[in-house]
């Protein structure tokens, strides 16, 4: 599962999206963010305090094995996705918004992951480890995110007709990147996915759901608009799940593939249920689903 295609391709796959993402973005849609604090911060605290929670609930629920469990808190303590941009971008939502809550998740997660794993599994397992900070890995979204969109931009800034003719290319181009990731991943772990499932489908997709509940609730209650709303909820529920499943699998940090069922099936659940809210979502032909104020 470490060399499935979660880990190896969607990373280029996304580094190439994310240049097309640049190039709709301008240092104005940055300065923009300073004036939602309660939409990042609000989107922050549901990650790193209600998901875990939610995770240990689901855990109980179901009745899942300890090592399950603790899969499932490691899902929910893994900071946004990189895809959780892509997914915005698709959208129509605040893609600077869904990046912007990406990049801070995944600094918070360098302190948060290690804190949370340790409680799981002495909660549901009677032992403490001492889980090292992922400090690699989380270097590594920033290496697949940040560099490409900083490129767009530039191409925005110096050449804005370049942009403007790519803008459509790209939106298909993500979707065909998407679709592909999905068929992929499916076709790589077609020979697990039927157990993973039977053990974990249904508590991974009431997960699933419930993040996304989360996050748009707790966006609208801060009185976010539709496109912050919907850019937060895609940084919520796109978890890191080649993180997770690293920290499972890897030999010296869990070093138990089990513990990665949670994350290798959420990591396909999340892209169907990412994608038919972000139809949902999309704003109307003429409709002011993209105005912004401050929240």
């Amino acid at each position: 599962m470490q060399s499935s295609v979660l880990t190896v391709f969607l990373p280029a796959a996304v580094a190439i999206v994310m240049l097309g993402l640049g190039l709709s973005l301008t240092p104005a849609d940055f300065r923009r963010i300073l004036q939602l604090p309660r939409v990042i911060g609000a989107s922050i605290l549901i990650q790193f305090i209600a998901l875990p929670f939610v995770a240990v609930v689901i855990a109980k629920l179901f009745g899942l094995q300890p090592d399950l469990a603790v899969g499932f808190v490691l899902l929910a303590s893994a900071p946004s996705g990189a895809t959780a941009t892509l997914l915005a971008h698709l959208a129509r939502a605040d893609v600077a918004l869904a990046l912007t809550i990406t990049a801070v998740s995944s600094l918070l997660s360098l302190a948060a992951l290690p804190i949370l794993v340790n409680a799981a599994l002495a909660h549901f397992m009677g032992e403490g480890r001492a889980i090292p900070l992922q400090l690699g890995k989380t270097l590594q979204v920033f290496a697949v995110v940040l560099p490409p969109v900083a490129i767009g931009m530039l191409i925005r800034h110096y050449k804005e007709w370049i942009a403007a003719a790519l803008d459509k290319p790209v939106r298909i181009l993500s979707a065909l990147f998407l679709l592909g990731v999905i068929g992929a991943a499916f076709a790589q772990e077609r020979a697990n996915i039927g157990t993973y499932f039977t053990q974990v489908g249904l508590a991974a997709l009431a997960f699933n759901l419930m993040s996304g509940a989360l996050a748009y609730g707790t966006a609208v209650a801060v009185r976010a608009p539709r496109a912050h709303a919907a850019a937060a909820t895609m940084a919520v529920c796109m978890r890191n799940g080649p993180l997770a499943i690293t920290v499972a699998g890897s030999a010296s940090l869990l070093n138990n593939m089990t513990m990665a069922a949670p994350a290798a099936v959420y990591s396909l659940i999340m892209f169907f249920t990412a994608a038919a809210f972000g139809f949902a979502m999309r704003p109307k032909p003429g409709s002011a689903g993209q105005e912004t104020t401050a929240a």
